[in-house]
């Protein structure tokens, strides 16, 4: 193992207990972001450890899942520290994740991938499973709270949550049975894989184990770091004078970036079957965990929870999942797929500050 792997989660560790005793000032807030970067590379690289040992689609599970629940508790702190105020926090950062995967993050892995090696291919088959279940997911979290009429626009009823939240979960475990057991063919990189990486000897069982715990040392240090930077950037929204909608944007990019580099790093190496394993299921695990629970904290604490979209973002929306459906409906890319991805992606971030 590279010393820097090692060193540097516990590096980002030591310096998330400093963020914690100290007040955050400019050269704190500082560091905090730098560190923060290397704790992603580092991450990266121990996640690709774990998936070279388990093999796929289990070791992009593992990356996936592992930055989902911890992107869970910080919602959920950030929840219970905010009050009412947060009621639409949870709805910003998984609609910003969801968009972010689906027209950045794929982007650049599909234009990536078409300027290295012009064209590339994946499993139709999983991928289209994959997208199904996610604009299930969000037709059901974000879309229909703005329609229902028993409870005030945007919001659920007791029950509308607990089923809301019983669906995603439900849904969510059957994409992960489908994807590790009954189907997992579907999600299986293609052969001819260029990256020498894929042929290389796997790593013995005792490092692997190390560069789990690594890897869950380096999500917590990117998350609490993360979360320490949040009043950073709320002050700086809100100096700019830009909506709130940026703060949870701004969260999910950070929260996001090991997934990115992984999925963007498969993509050169011409295995853009894991970049999707990596993308769509990044965006399936953000609402199939995140929806159940936040709604048990709202549910349990009584806190106000507001899930459906607003008009312009229930249009981007169905605009980037109408779009993917043909952009990833033949199972073969090209650099045209990905500019497409990433226009709409300039669309949703411009339209985020000039709404």
């Amino acid at each position: 193992m590279p010393l820097w792997a090692s060193l540097l989660p516990a590096g980002g560790a030591a310096l998330l207990a400093a963020s914690l005793a100290l007040p955050m000032g400019a050269a704190l807030a500082a560091a905090c972001a730098l560190v923060l970067v290397g704790a992603v590379i580092a991450a990266v690289h121990h996640a690709e450890v774990v998936a070279h040992r388990v093999g796929e689609p289990f070791g992009t599970l593992v990356l996936a899942v592992a930055i989902t629940v911890i992107e869970v508790a910080l919602i959920v702190s950030l929840m219970l520290a905010g009050g009412p105020d947060k009621a639409t926090l949870p709805r910003d950062t998984i609609y910003s994740a969801v968009m972010i995967i689906c027209t950045g993050v794929v982007g650049i892995c599909l234009l990536a991938g078409g300027v290295s090696h012009h064209e590339q291919s994946f499993r139709l088959e999983g991928t289209n499973s994959a997208l199904a279940a996610l604009v299930a997911l969000a037709g059901l979290s974000l879309v229909m709270p703005t329609f229902t009429i028993s409870s005030s626009v945007g919001t659920y009823t007791v029950s509308q949550l607990v089923f809301a939240a019983a669906s995603s979960l439900a849904l969510w475990a059957v994409f992960v049975f489908v994807q590790t057991v009954r189907h997992r063919d579907y999600f299986l990189p293609q052969q001819g894989a260029s990256d020498e990486g894929v042929h290389a000897t796997p790593p013995t069982p005792g490092l692997a184990w190390a560069s789990f715990g690594l890897l869950m040392v380096a999500l917590v240090v990117v998350v609490g770091l993360a979360k320490q930077l949040s009043p950073v950037i709320e002050a700086a929204v809100a100096t700019a004078g830009a909506p709130k909608a940026v703060i949870g944007i701004t969260i999910a990019m950070l929260v996001l970036l090991p997934e990115t580099w992984a999925a963007v790093r498969a993509a050169l190496a011409n295995r853009l079957q894991t970049s999707m394993n990596l993308a769509l299921g990044s965006a399936l695990a953000s609402i199939g965990l995140t929806i159940p629970a936040v709604v048990i904290t709202a549910t349990v604490l009584d806190l106000p929870l507001v899930l459906g979209l607003e008009a312009k973002d229930l249009v981007m929306l169905a605009l980037t999942f109408l779009v993917s459906t043909f952009t990833l409906g033949t199972g073969r890319t090209n650099v045209m797929q990905g500019a497409v991805h990433l226009v709409l992606f300039a669309a949703f971030l411009f339209l985020s500050l000039v709404p």
